[in-house]
């Protein structure tokens, strides 16, 4: 099979501060190809004196009484618009680089990694240019009050490599926006974009010690979270993850928003339309998008008794006709896994499931025709699976759906809420009031009705073990903000 030749990205300096510095050691990352396995770039590793570098320009930065920290918030929100267009200009080099490093396929990448990085930095720009900075409220015991929003301070942010520019923009727009400092730490599988991402910023302007992009492992993230000059932490990964970021935070007293698993529930009603022509996109995108490596996907189908048997040959007949290949042919459905270890992970699983008695309808294990090299696995679809099994509980974050039977609506919305997850879900019928009723019952952050994406203007995140905090709409931006209360008595 002939492969799109890959692009390559070698650098020698890390970003600090806005600048391309030295780093304070040799050791380098090292990025191979999910799909070939080749090497296609190398960047610095970040060390715990490159991070007090970077966390010292960011205190210098937002202490300037004139810095950015001060600016007007139109004249910030000029500044993403312009880092938006930056990153448009790069787009393509951008997408190129995520789907070699993640396996992601080009086409998922142009819907997600090319569309929402910069329409999350033009949609706070927007929001901030809008919202005042101060307003005053009519008391009830004093004449009145004004409450007035100011920048946190120096803020980190720690990044996945599943969705790297997408989950980057939900922490670096909002929190520039609203006139903090901040220093990236982006997944060691994800560093290319990264790195063309500091680019854009670079470009677009902005000023001195405003962002760091410093990419490294766990051991690094935790130096960043514990550092005693960061004033906010804002993490996106597994729910074990979370857990050491939350711990450290609350020993610090120290705001964090975690954006963490799922194992959400797409409940197919008895009364739904499921003619692939009309929704095998949507629940294509639902449930296994991005090589099912997206933390919110709807990988339990909920289906009912009455027409179980009718679901399972759908979802196999969506599987069996999307391509698997090269990720960066358009034709491409199904890429590899990341990494190795996410490839051992997630063939585990469906070991696991078969243990346990799951019906393989679809893939199973063993590497695609083929394929004898790359993190590829077989997109694999299970029937009569209980609601208990760990497959239908536990996070695989791959290819691997599971059919679980229900007896009506409320059986569906009992098992559907059964879970430590509550980050995503859809909900699939022919009368939408009908959905929204169920919608509205299940125990989730958020659902969709006939289909699932996040939407920029409303908040998006989860409960139970998926994590606490609010990203996109207004509540995004006010998690980077502090709110003061300045009582008015005559």
């Amino acid at each position: 099979m002939t492969l799109a030749a890959a692009t390559t990205v070698d650098r020698a300096e890390l970003f600090i501060g806005g600048t391309w510095q030295r780093p304070a050691s040799d050791r380098r990352i090292v990025v191979r190809s999910a799909t070939t396995e080749e090497v296609i770039g190398s960047v610095p590793e970040a060390s715990e004196v490159d991070v007090d570098r970077a966390i010292s320009a960011a205190r210098r930065a937002f202490e300037d009484p004139q810095g950015w920290s001060h600016w007007d918030p139109a004249a910030r929100a000029d500044v993403l618009d312009k880092i938006a267009d930056e990153f448009d200009a790069r787009s393509e080099d951008i997408i190129r680089a995520i789907s070699q490093q993640n396996g992601m396929p080009i086409t998922i990448a142009r819907a997600l990694e090319s569309s929402y990085p910069p329409a999350t930095l033009r949609f706070y720009a927007d929001l901030v240019r809008k919202q005042p900075v101060e307003e005053e409220r009519p008391g009830l015991f004093l004449r009145s009050t004004t409450v007035r929003r100011s920048p946190i301070g120096v803020v980190a942010g720690i990044v996945p490599w599943n969705v790297p520019q997408s989950l980057t923009m939900t922490k670096l727009a909002p929190a520039l926006a609203a006139g903090n400092s901040i220093v990236l730490k982006p997944s060691p599988e994800t560093v290319l974009d990264a790195f063309l991402l500091a680019d854009a910023i670079e470009a677009a302007g902005v000023p001195e010690g405003v962002v760091s992009i410093l990419p490294g492992g766990r051991e690094l993230g935790a130096y960043i979270v514990s550092h005693p000059d960061i004033d906010k932490v804002a993490f996106t990964g597994s729910t074990n993850g979370g857990r050491a970021v939350a711990k450290a935070c609350a020993e610090l007293l120290r705001p964090v928003s975690l954006e963490l698993g799922g194992k959400s529930a797409a409940i197919i009603l008895d009364d739904a339309d499921l003619d692939l022509q009309k929704i095998g996109q949507s629940f294509f995108t639902a449930t296994l998008a991005n090589n099912g490596q997206v933390c919110f996907l709807g990988t339990r189908i909920l289906a009912p008794r009455r027409r179980y048997d009718e679901v399972v040959d759908i979802l196999a007949a969506l599987m069996q006709h999307s391509p698997l290949g090269d990720p960066l042919d358009d034709a491409t459905l199904f890429g590899p896994m990341a990494s190795k270890m996410q490839q051992e992970k997630v063939a585990g699983y469906i070991e696991i499931g078969k243990n346990e008695g799951g019906r393989v309808v679809v893939g199973g294990s063993g590497r695609p025709e083929g394929w004898d090299r790359g993190h590829f696995v077989r997109p694999t679809l299970f029937a009569d699976v209980d609601n208990t099994a760990r497959i239908a509980q536990e996070e695989i974050f791959g290819p691997v759906l599971t059919v679980i039977g229900y007896d009506d609506d409320a059986d569906a919305i009992r098992m559907a809420s059964d879970s430590d997850y509550g980050l995503g879900g859809s909900v699939w019928s022919s009368d939408e009031e009908r959905a929204l009723t169920v919608a509205r019952a299940v125990e989730t952050g958020t659902i969709g009705i006939n289909g699932y994406i996040p939407e920029l203007s409303a908040p998006f995140g989860g409960i139970k073990q998926s994590g606490y905090g609010k990203e996109f709409g207004a509540e995004g931006l006010t998690a980077y903000q502090q709110v003061k209360s300045i009582y008015h008595f005559a």
